[in-house]
């Protein structure tokens, strides 16, 4: 596909992923019926991630491009197969399920297109505040609320810059990431949930997201490209490579989110 031909694709699935979020919003709204159970590795499951996951698959494999879909919360499927997917989807139906349990907000639906191992284009929606992020390959990331859009673009900064704003997981923030976050002088922690870390960073609000703990491939392939195409970047922790997707292993390494870092 060429950029217009991704850029238009990504627009059909907007509809979709606001179409998983105001049910989310539906069952967050009725708090004596999240049935909450713990998955195998137990982290939470909510009818929320099920609903909404169900609503998102069916409306991708409605559209024309019917591409293989990769879901936190469908069954794995085998690498044998996926290693051939030209172009897949890559679905967190509900981002930040914890957050959606503790009732702060800060959840989001996100829906990814993958080149090969590569995101191309990405929706992020947060239902909570109708914030809608959306980015396709070489057309720009941009932002939409209420009726709005603006384009966004990540700061410039320098690492040994006083009172960098350094974004922090609210659930997950370990003894390693305070250890990158003390070397720099003055730091200003910012906490949040969800993909929306790398949000922040897309809109020009912070510098930098360490995660050095582990995330799955649907945790960041949406947020990967709309920080991209900010002007930001998303780089592993060992070899500062940018992180590649439909890997064997679909758990992320160890990753540094940035906005523009100048020299």
């Amino acid at each position: 596909m060429n950029q217009q031909e991704i850029a238009a694709l990504i627009q059909t699935i907007i509809p979709i992923a606001r179409q998983a979020g105001k049910r989310i919003m539906e069952i967050y709204d009725d708090i004596d019926n999240f049935n909450v159970e713990l998955k195998d590795d137990n982290s939470p499951l909510t009818r929320a991630d099920k609903e909404a996951n169900e609503l998102i698959c069916s409306g991708l494999e409605k559209l024309n491009q019917k591409f293989p879909i990769i879901s936190e919360e469908n069954k794995e499927i085998p690498y044998a197969d996926r290693k051939d997917f030209q172009y897949c989807w890559m679905v967190d139906p509900l981002d930040g399920t914890k957050e959606f349990i503790k009732r702060n907000g800060e959840f989001t639906v996100n829906i990814a297109l993958l080149q090969n191992n590569r995101s191309i284009g990405g929706v992020v929606y947060a239902p909570a505040t109708d914030d809608m992020y959306y980015a396709s390959l070489d057309a720009g990331a941009h932002h939409k609320r209420s009726g709005k859009t603006r384009k966004l673009a990540a700061s410039f900064y320098h690492t040994a810059e006083k009172a960098l704003s350094i974004v922090c997981s609210r659930s997950h923030l370990n003894e390693q990431t305070q250890a990158f976050i003390d070397d720099y002088h003055e730091p200003l922690k910012v906490s949040k949930g969800s993909s929306l870390k790398f949000l922040i960073i897309a809109e020009g609000n912070a510098h930098l997201y360490p995660r050095l703990a582990p995330t799955m491939e649907w945790d960041t392939a949406a947020a990967q490209i709309i920080l991209e195409e900010a002007g930001g970047q998303v780089l592993r922790a060992d070899d500062g490579l940018p992180l590649s997707y439909n890997k064997a292993d679909l758990l992320n390494p160890y990753f540094i989110a940035c906005a523009n870092k100048l020299a």
